[in-house]
């Protein structure tokens, strides 16, 4: 039998560049260009951050960065893992953060990768908190070339039950049945709507429609934030994500 995974706090400068060269592959990058140099981590965690690594066996299967923020606020600024290993990765960040005496956890990401959004929203239980529009600018990596950077801002309740809004099931398997408001670039239905909630749909792999169809992916990106923009300006957040594609957007009480 063969060890599990295993999640350790990295302040060498090795396993750094270890980790900065993981990056790269997951970005698709040049290691001698990747988006979170060894000497930025090294500096990060000399400022009080935290980079965790997760091992399987004796390959680099994983990691995160995550920061201090102002008063009992963490930043995660970025974290990958290998399929399964991704819950690992961010309990070890939320152990470091409320060591810390932090409450909550924030971080960013595409919002139209919806395998990210699902794990993000249903499965640790995090809320899309705010919408930034072409937040980094043109980004020039293996992976977001070619697009516009908007990014969903999630906060980490580190404490909180998993569903903040009242229980509701955020771990549907299907799509809502609401009335169809929106129509998306594929020609199906982009958002429905009922009394309480938005839905909004996003392509089933927006990395692979950019790789085989830019404008096409790009229109998605226009389609999406022509709906998350309005829709946060009047109160909604992002709460889940079912399994093939469609955010549900909860709208705060009293707003």
């Amino acid at each position: 039998m063969t060890a599990g995974p295993t999640i350790r706090t990295v302040r060498d400068v090795a396993g750094l560049a270890a980790v900065a060269d993981y990056f790269s592959d997951v970005w698709r990058t040049p290691r001698a260009a990747p988006p979170y140099p060894a000497e930025v981590l090294h500096s990060l965690v000399h400022a009080g951050g935290a980079v965790h690594a997760a091992h399987d066996g004796r390959r680099l299967a994983g990691a995160a960065v995550a920061v201090p923020g102002a008063g009992r606020d963490t930043y995660s600024l970025v974290a990958a893992a290998d399929r399964g290993l991704g819950h690992a990765v961010k309990r070890a960040q939320r152990e470091w953060a409320v060591g810390l005496g932090a409450r909550t956890m924030r971080w960013t990401f595409d919002p139209l990768v919806g395998r990210n959004a699902r794990f993000n929203l249903a499965k640790l239980g995090a809320v899309g908190t705010e919408y930034l529009v072409d937040f980094y600018g043109p980004m020039a990596d293996g992976v977001n070339d070619g697009d516009e950077s908007d990014r969903l801002t999630v906060t980490w309740e580190l404490a909180a039950p998993s569903r903040p809004y009242g229980g509701e099931d955020r771990s549907y398997d299907t799509g809502p049945h609401g009335q169809v408001v929106a129509v998306a670039p594929d020609g199906g239905p982009l958002v429905r709507r009922d009394d309480r909630h938005l839905w909004c749909r996003v392509p089933p792999d927006v990395v692979a429609l950019r790789a085989a169809d830019p404008a096409l992916a790009l229109r998605w990106r226009h389609a999406v934030r022509e709906v998350f923009v309005p829709a946060f300006a009047d109160g909604f957040r992002a709460t889940g994500m079912s399994r093939d594609g469609w955010y549900t957007l909860t709208r705060e009480a009293g707003a």
